[in-house]
């Protein structure tokens, strides 16, 4: 195995570049053989971070070189991680005590920010191992219980074709959902009132089993329209009655990480704090879903102005 041997000099008058360096190289993962010899396997991701920091050091005072080294021994050890993963898992353990429905939120939240973590220490694991594998395990199964405390009656993804539907025969109809709706029934009520059926009638369901035959079920196993594939229920709606706008794709990506994780963006936080708010303020959920809309309509104008914009 290759390796690549940076050999540095901090610059003495300037403490901020040499922060700035010991903060670059802890989060590249380089090991350190002696002071001011640092290593890292030669790959291209690590050769760009090496040639990065020598450059800032140089500029900034210091010196720096870099060299492509074989290894004379085994330096697998230098790279160990297994420490800063059983730290995660004593989290991971912590994190489980929130596993109930009056903390459900606050456990999606951490989970999200474990996974984080997970990420960034996995991209600078070398030499992956059990303890990755027993961290990565864990955390799978700590999103699974958060998600299920949040929503115990998640649906299953089915696996099938979405077929094309006409809005004009879906008119007038009632729509049923379970009950206490958290942000992918909340936001397909919102789409199937704004753009499917402005009558609907919503039917929220203590038990799925008592969705009644006349009923159009949705966002839960065996309605009408769920959870497909990698979509959410509201991104099979979009599917279903060709609605798949920039501005509601977008809108449809923000539903889906909030609902069964993914990439959130930047006003995911700000969403899912407000609608936790309502959820936590308002105890019937037609009212519920009246006030949410308007975050949900908020969005979309907001993503059709960005879209405008030059």
């Amino acid at each position: 195995m290759k390796l690549l041997l940076l050999i540095l000099s901090l610059p003495t008058r300037n403490a901020t570049a040499r922060m700035r360096s010991w903060r670059a190289l802890k989060a590249s993962g380089a090991a350190v053989l002696r002071d001011g010899v640092h290593l890292l396997p030669d790959m291209p991701a690590q050769q760009q971070a090496l040639a990065g920091i020598a450059d800032e050091l140089r500029r900034s005072g210091g010196s720096a070189h870099l060299l492509r080294t074989d290894a004379a021994e085994d330096f697998a050890p230098l790279f160990e991680r297994g420490v800063a993963f059983a730290a995660l898992l004593d989290e991971i353990a912590a994190g489980r005590r929130l596993l109930n429905e009056a903390q459900a939120l606050e456990a999606q939240r951490l989970a999200r920010k474990l996974r984080r973590s997970f990420e960034q220490l996995a991209a600078i694991d070398f030499f992956p191992g059990e303890a990755q594998r027993q961290a990565r395990e864990a955390l799978d199964e700590f999103e699974r219980l958060a998600r299920l405390a949040l929503a115990p009656d998640e649906p299953h993804a089915a696996e099938r074709p979405i077929a094309r539907l006409d809005r004009g025969d879906y008119r007038g109809r009632i729509w049923a959902t379970r009950e206490r709706p958290w942000v992918d029934r909340l936001a397909s009520a919102w789409l199937i009132r704004r753009f499917i059926d402005p009558e609907a009638r919503f039917l929220w369901l203590k038990s799925a089993a008592d969705c009644p035959k006349k009923a159009l079920g949705f966002d839960f196993d065996g309605a009408s329209f769920s959870h497909v594939g990698a979509r959410v229920t509201f991104e099979t709606l979009l599917a279903s009655f060709d609605l798949e706008t920039p501005a509601l794709l977008r809108l449809g990506l923000l539903v889906h990480g909030l609902d069964v994780g993914g990439v959130l963006p930047p006003e995911a936080a700000g969403v899912e704090r407000v609608l936790a708010g309502m959820r936590a303020a308002i105890a019937d959920d037609d009212q519920l879903h009246l006030a949410s809309a308007g975050v949900f309509e908020g969005l979309l104008t907001a993503f059709q102005t960005a879209e405008d914009a030059p």
